[in-house]
């Protein structure tokens, strides 16, 4: 693997810490599939800081209410 590609990958605990939330609730999302996109390498599991901001982005709201 490209060592900047390599280097821009983040383990669960910093994919965690910049969203702001548990190691344990990251964990629990990707294995419901409600978290963001991840990369599976063998048994590794990274997440591009890209794709934690998309995700982000999907879940900004302005108000509370449920939309049907």
């Amino acid at each position: 693997m490209n060592r900047t590609v390599e280097s821009n990958l983040l383990d669960s605990k910093a994919a965690a810490k910049f969203l702001g939330v548990s190691f344990r609730s990251l964990e629990g999302w990707r294995v419901k599939g409600f978290g963001p996109k991840f990369v599976k390498l063998g048994k590794l599991v990274r997440y591009r800081p890209a794709e934690l901001t998309q995700w982000l982005n999907k879940r900004t709201r302005s108000h509370t209410v449920k939309r049907k």
